[in-house]
């Protein structure tokens, strides 16, 4: 919440109440700025412990004491607090203050005021009470009125940097918008301000002292008198906060009006980024389906190219890399948020920084994301290839850093997304082309992780995967490979590792050796145990290719 309005204290003194009291200013006259924000009256010696700071402090001198020391431990306990100002009518106790009261209130800067006539401290209450709510008042009437502008420029279609550019010019300060992790998203200065034209060089100060703060352990949100508001997300955990606002006081301090309005215009930013996350959702699965449709065919490849035109896909003349990524088949996210819409988000902001145009949907249903990039010629394709695979997965780790490193649950695939790769084509291949990059995406679901899948090297992992329900490929499986399995359930070391690297490098000894760290007698011993367990030839090429698919097979068995 915001700081309470205050009035200072040389206007509590020409309020009528107090002026009929004849104030008479003895100590720290140049201070009489101080802010009152509320108005106390006691006379007992330990009143200090009530005040919590600012007050302007009422009493007939009761409490003072009548001894020096007793006084000056007053005064002093008074000047720790931080009030205001220590106002004392003179009359009932004393007609002059004493020397240690005023002698200490001088040597600690705190005002000192002697009332020569008697006044009601009810009256003086009121009337600085009454001063402290117009203050209010006129504080929400000003962020009320902040408020209303930027709701006007939301409803003239206006989003982030037109809102921002409004607070800036009504804080006369730089106003940004930064991510949790302090990325800056969107940055406006005050007009006017030829000095502070160019919002992103106070950004970069900022930064410095952030790190420079955040090397000594210090305060890193930012300089003293700055402005941070948390902008709201959708939900508990991680997405309770979207962003922070954060107002500077380059150009001048930040009074508590700013607050007050910065932390409405937090609100309103949150609305936009939401819809515009939304929005970028809806966008997304419309681009889902046309590329489910490209694929299944109910769009045509004359068609195509000028319904990706509507879309925002323009990939010249070049030809089309139809990719795939699949995300876990059950994905656990949490509740209430929008967590579809930030992975829209994220894949877009991502892939802009790609070099090459791209089509990118999203399916909620299968949890798969289709997408065309438009490449200049063939043999960019793994270049192209390893860059956006890599924004890809930049956005799944940015959109839900609460899965992270594993994005599944108990049944479905644990591990990040499997991103397939496909071959490079016109309109007229690009559909069939995705088609079969979402079955060979699941088959890929089963395998060792890589950072991308070259659909040439799936497809006899696709075939089994295709097989997986059918009772003969269960039990191709177990013939060949079925005693080597219940062996490495009750023996050790098992032998199934040993078997798959030396599949792996073709039945070369040496190098299947090497990547298991055993020599090589102990190799001839363990390939000896598998061919008699097995009653197989590992030197017979029909059999190395049947055990070959049998272990391929195996991983793609419900």
């Amino acid at each position: 919440m915001p700081e309470p309005p205050a009035i200072t204290v040389a206007r509590a003194l020409e309020l009528p109440a107090l002026r009929r009291g004849l104030p008479e200013v003895l100590t720290a006259a140049d201070r009489l700025g101080r802010p009152v924000r509320w108005v106390h009256a006691g006379e007992t010696p330990t009143i200090a412990a009530l005040l919590k700071g600012g007050e302007l402090l009422l009493t007939t001198g009761i409490g003072l004491g009548t001894r020096a020391a007793e006084q000056r431990a007053f005064v002093r306990t008074l000047a720790e607090r931080g009030i205001a100002a220590l106002v004392v009518e003179l009359g009932s106790q004393f007609t002059a203050l004493p020397a240690a009261v005023v002698d200490t209130a001088r040597s600690l800067g705190l005002p000192l005021v002697q009332l020569h006539r008697e006044v009601p401290f009810v009256a003086v209450t009121e009337e600085i009470h009454t001063e402290l709510v117009h203050a209010h008042y006129a504080l929400l009437r000003r962020a009320d009125e902040v408020h209303r502008q930027c709701t006007e420029v939301r409803l003239r279609g206006g989003g982030v940097p037109e809102i921002l550019r409004l607070f800036a010019r009504f804080a006369d300060n730089p106003v940004f918008l930064e991510s949790t992790d302090g990325r800056l998203l969107y940055a406006a200065g005050p007009t006017g301000r030829p000095a502070l034209a160019d919002p992103l060089q106070v950004w970069d100060g900022l930064r410095g002292r952030r790190q420079g703060a955040a090397a000594t352990g210090a305060d890193a949100t930012g300089p003293a008198g700055s402005v941070v508001v948390e902008v709201p997300g959708g939900g508990p955990g991680p997405g309770a906060v979207r962003a922070r606002l954060v107002v500077l006081p380059a150009a001048g301090p930040l009074a508590p009006v700013h607050r007050l309005a910065a932390e409405r215009t937090a609100d309103l930013l949150a609305l936009v980024l939401l819809q515009a996350r939304q929005e970028e959702e809806l966008a997304a699965r419309g681009r889902g389906d046309f590329l489910t449709d490209l694929a299944e065919e109910r769009i045509t490849a004359a068609d195509a190219p000028a319904q990706a035109r509507v879309l925002g896909f323009r990939p010249g003349d070049g030809p089309l890399l139809p990719m795939v990524m699949a995300l876990p088949t059950a994905v656990v996210l949490p509740d209430g948020g929008d967590h579809w819409a930030a992975l829209a988000g994220a894949l877009g902001e991502e892939l802009a920084a790609v070099g090459a145009p791209v089509l990118l949907g999203v399916r909620l249903p299968e949890a798969r994301v289709p997408l065309l990039v438009g490449v200049r010629a063939a043999d960019e394709r793994a270049a192209v290839a390893e860059r956006v695979t890599g924004a890809l997965r930049a956005a799944v780790e940015r959109a839900w850093p609460e899965q992270a490193p594993a994005l599944g649950h108990r049944g479905a695939r644990s591990g990040p997304p499997v991103v397939v790769v496909g071959l490079v084509g016109g309109w007229d291949a690009v559909g069939a082309e995705l088609r079969h990059l979402a079955s060979a995406a699941s088959a890929a679901r089963e395998l060792p992780d890589r950072p991308w899948h070259d659909v040439r090297g799936l497809e006899v992992d696709l075939l089994l995967w295709r097989l997986r329900e059918h009772g003969d490929l269960a039990a191709f499986v177990h013939r060949m490979i079925g005693p080597l399995l219940s062996h490495d359930r009750t023996a050790r070391p098992p032998l199934l590792p040993t078997l798959e690297a030396y599949l792996a490098h073709a039945g070369r000894k040496a190098e299947t050796a090497r990547e298991l760290h055993v020599n090589r007698q102990t190799l001839y011993d363990r390939l000896a145990r598998i061919a008699r367990l097995l009653g197989s030839d590992l030197d017979e090429p029909r059999t190395v290719l049947a055990l070959g698919l049998a272990l391929q097979a195996r991983r793609h068995l419900p």
